[in-house]
């Protein structure tokens, strides 16, 4: 096994005269490799979020396969001899696992849940609690801050059995030292439950395995009352990459779940529970499998006598059990054991610490604030985790949903949020409870990337490495980072990007009522006709489509007159302010088609994202994914009723309706046949189909938090991601262009860099970026309510004529302009006379926010 030593190192990507101080670094030497063959999916891939989960290899897939074809494996409650064999089994991973943390049958029981949360909530309900309110003192539910929320959680259980909990502060356990118990304490056996995590999964902070048995014998006291103290070790984080000697330190309670270890299988957990306290523990529901007689006619049951039947309601996952054997052989054979990986895992991060820790900008501002309560001396104390957030020369934050983009450029894969542990958040970023009310109210919740309130991080980015990681992943991070703070004069880094061009055909697709019932499918059907030639044939091709004809009193609210002379709007130096593009987007993530004038629907410009590519999971695929989705062009002749795509689309069969999740909206949609399918994943090459949202408005309506802004009543969205129009300013690209030329050192023409921004609408305003102080936008009888800015995307890399990536820009745009560009609309109001189109060269009317722009 490698290890680490002293060594005077230029740093990754940079040079000895670049503005990073360097200094000693230490030199990881090679020891665990990646074995040959067994991740060949991370090829390109620098894979840094093994605390969200590790990476099954691909010999432990095929080991388990090979399992179930040479064996039959039936419901364990059976008794016929492939039951017996699986219970067999199951018995044989149990042993598995308590083998692997070094304790046996005697001591310790092997639960089987769903994950680790199950086990959590598992405790918290069969816990011997005593409520307040009886005779003897009533019991307490301490836990450290730093927890996951699934641990936070059990007070919700605790709290509806009148229990009280109690947070407790890592530098409170310090203080809570005892030298004895008083005599009238020795004797009390009210029964209290202290969980902390072995470590971190925030910081990778290992908290002191010696607490399990200060606080048992009560030399630790997490809150002064009488009692006995039981001890819950979360070691879900922990065991990923560390061992566990449960013959060492007998926690009573340790839930763990085995994709942290293995990468597969994934919804499995267990509770490894000390056999000391499993016979106090009470259950109320019991499922099969789980009773050893009961009678349906009377409120008689009687439990298993094995702990592990009592709690495992109903038949295990025994599938996925059985693979965990294959898990603990292959494991064994790739790394040798939980010890060795440690020392792999720690060096690597040890490394990354080291240098990630001396980055620095030519003023000596740090480049990174690191989140840690330890010095990555030792991996006795500290895990293979780094959080951290990244600053610029101001010191100022740079926003973790803004270095996630970035990070997406270069194909690293890491976490960012708080990582499902508020207090250790709170704790490191010093972020109140009142922030935390306070941010909620503005809109953030967990999960979202509201990055930065006020100029406050709300949180942070999370590396961590695993077992298969390598020398190469730590070096990768860093040239990283130094890439995308450091100028081309300070470090030389090559940027390479190439895109195989193949020969596009015309293909059309009809453009089906856009307002017209769904309730019959075969009315849905797309009647594609393509001309029966060769596929790859460039000549165009068309399709009879039904007629748009708004319905019934729709007419009156969706068509509206507009003129396209320009009607001044005296603001700002009394110069005005007009529309001078319109772009929709036919097929979402597809090419822009562009117009002088175009009828406006109930979910924005008629047909824009009215259809999308898919995976074969039916997931939809973007440009993040396929940037060559850029080259395929749609265009619709209103006319003519078609649709023509310039490399797209074929004929089906009937319609089949099914649901399709876009940017965590649920939508309504359908397919839009088998060859255009296989035309499409021809072109692209990999499996995809094309699909349409049903045109079944009330199934599609949805709409996301307008940002602290009143949202306009019934908004119904296409596939879109946040609201129903873009729009940019042309004043404000034309800022941001010299800006990014300078940083680019090449000329850069406005009209290459308006498409990167997707607009459905560009305006021409006399001053940049004041487009982030409006509220409302009228165009004619046309008026937006200002949602709010856009989510920068890392689609402003790609080049919309060629498809090619040129990560340059989203750095260059975040260093030329920390705040975010575009903004959102959606439907306010519109007239209710005449006809609705939004024209080329028609004058814009703005109503000011009040209080200025909002803080996002």
């Amino acid at each position: 096994m490698g290890g680490w030593v002293q060594h005077n190192e230029r740093t990754p990507g940079g040079s000895r005269s670049s503005p990073v101080a360097a200094g000693p670094l230490l030199r990881y030497q090679r020891g665990l490799q990646r074995p040959t063959g067994n991740f060949v999916f991370l090829s390109g891939i620098t894979y840094l979020d093994h605390a969200g989960s590790a990476l099954f290899p691909e010999s432990l897939l095929k080991a388990f396969t090979d399992d179930l074809r040479d064996n039959v494996y039936g419901n364990p409650h059976s008794q016929n001899i492939s039951s017996r064999l699986t219970h067999d089994t199951i018995e044989h991973v149990r042993y598995r696992i308590l083998q692997h943390f070094h304790t046996s049958a005697e001591d310790y029981t092997v639960i089987f849940t769903s994950g680790c949360t199950a086990a959590l909530k598992l405790v918290a309900e069969a816990f011997p609690w005593i409520p307040e309110g009886t005779k003897q003192p009533s019991s307490r539910f301490c836990y450290l801050t730093d927890s996951h929320t699934s641990v936070v959680g059990m007070r919700g259980i605790t709290s509806s059995m009148n229990v009280l909990s109690v947070p407790v502060k890592p530098k409170e356990m310090l203080l809570s030292e005892k030298n004895t118990l008083p005599p009238e304490e020795q004797n009390c056996t009210t029964p209290h439950l202290f969980s902390y995590p072995a470590q971190s999964n925030f910081s990778g902070t290992k908290y002191p395995l010696s607490w399990i048995h200060d606080i048992k014998s009560g030399k630790l006291c997490p809150t002064e009352i009488p009692g006995k103290w039981f001890v819950l070790l979360d070691a879900a984080s922990y065991v990923s990459t560390s061992p566990l000697d449960l013959g060492v330190h007998q926690a009573d309670f340790i839930p763990i779940s085995f994709y942290k270890i293995f990468g597969f299988p994934t919804g499995l957990g267990a509770l490894l529970v000390s056999n000391r306290i499993a016979p106090f523990l009470r259950k109320s529901y019991f499922g099969g499998g789980t009773a050893a007689a009961y009678l349906a006619g009377e409120d008689f049951y009687f439990p298993q006598k094995s702990i592990a039947e009592r709690f495992e309601d109903g038949t295990v996952s025994f599938l996925d059990i059985i693979a965990l054997k294959h898990g603990f052989d292959v494991l064994e054979r790739l790394t040798g054991g939980m010890e060795n990986i440690k020392q792999h895992t720690f060096a690597l991060a040890h490394y990354t610490y080291t240098v990630l820790s001396t980055l620095k900008y030519a003023n000596g501002a740090p480049v990174v604030r690191i989140y840690c309560d330890t010095d990555f001396s030792s991996p006795d104390v500290q895990g293979p985790i780094i959080n951290f957030n990244i600053l610029d020369e101001n010191g100022e934050v740079i926003g973790f949903s803004q270095v996630d983009k970035m990070a997406s450029l270069y194909n690293i894969h890491l976490r960012t949020g708080c990582f499902c542990n508020t207090g250790a958040c709170q704790m490191h970023l010093g972020i109140s409870n009142e922030d935390i009310r306070r941010n909620l109210q503005a809109g953030h919740v967990c999960g979202d990337d509201v990055d930065v309130i006020d100029g406050r991080p709300t949180g942070s980015v999370r590396i961590s490495f695993g077992y298969m990681s390598t020398f190469e992943d730590a070096q990768s991070f860093l040239k990283f980072i130094i890439a995308t703070r450091f100028s081309k004069s300070d470090t030389a880094v090559p940027f390479q990007s190439s895109v195989t061009k193949l020969p596009t055909e015309s293909v059309k697709s009809p453009v089906q009522d856009d307002y017209s019932s769904c309730n019959n499918a075969n009315k849905l059907a797309p009647r594609m006709h393509i001309l029966d030639r060769d596929l790859w044939d460039s000549s165009p091709a068309a399709v009879k489509t039904v007629k748009w004809q708004p319905q019934g009193t729709e007419t009156e609210s969706i068509r509206a007159a507009v003129s396209e002379t320009a009607v001044p709007t005296w603001r700002r130096g009394g110069k005005p302010i007009t529309v001078t593009n319109i772009y929709l987007y036919p097929i979402k993530s597809c090419s822009a088609f562009e117009v002088a004038e175009w009828p406006v629907g109930n979910q924005g410009l008629l047909y824009d994202r009215n259809w999308m590519v898919v995976n074969q999971n039916g997931v939809c695929i973007t440009q993040k994914q396929e940037p060559r989705l850029c080259l395929i062009n749609p265009s619709i002749d209103l006319k003519q009723n078609i649709m023509i795509i310039q490399a797209e689309e074929n004929p089906g069969k009937e319609a089949v309706i099914c649901e399709s999740k876009v940017c965590s909206h649920r939508v309504k949609t359908y397919d839009c046949g088998e060859r255009i399918a296989g035309w499409l994943s021809t072109f692209l090459g990999r499996s995809c189909r094309l699909i349409r949202q049903s045109s079944d408005i009330k199934s599609n309506k949805h709409q996301k938090n307008a940002k602290g802004l009143t949202p306009a009543t019934s908004i119904s969205l296409s596939l879109v991601n946040e609201a129903q129009y873009l729009l940019i300013n042309v004043a404000s690209i034309s800022h941001l262009k010299d800006h990014i030329s300078a940083r680019l050192e090449e000329p850069l023409e406005i009209q290459e860099l308006i498409p990167r921004f997707r607009a459905n609408l560009v305006i021409s305003a006399p001053e940049s970026f004041e487009e982030e102080e409006w509220a409302e936008i009228s165009v004619g009888s046309l008026r937006f309510q200002v949602v709010g800015p856009c989510s920068r995307c890392q689609i402003i890399c790609i080049d919309q004529q060629s498809g090619e990536r040129n990560k340059e820009f989203l750095q260059s745009l975040s260093a030329a302009r920390g705040r975010k560009v575009s903004v959102i609309l959606q439907s306010s109001r519109i007239a209710r006379s005449g006809e609705c189109f939004a024209s080329l060269g028609h004058a814009t009317m703005v109503v000011l926010q009040r209080t200025g722009p909002a803080a996002f």
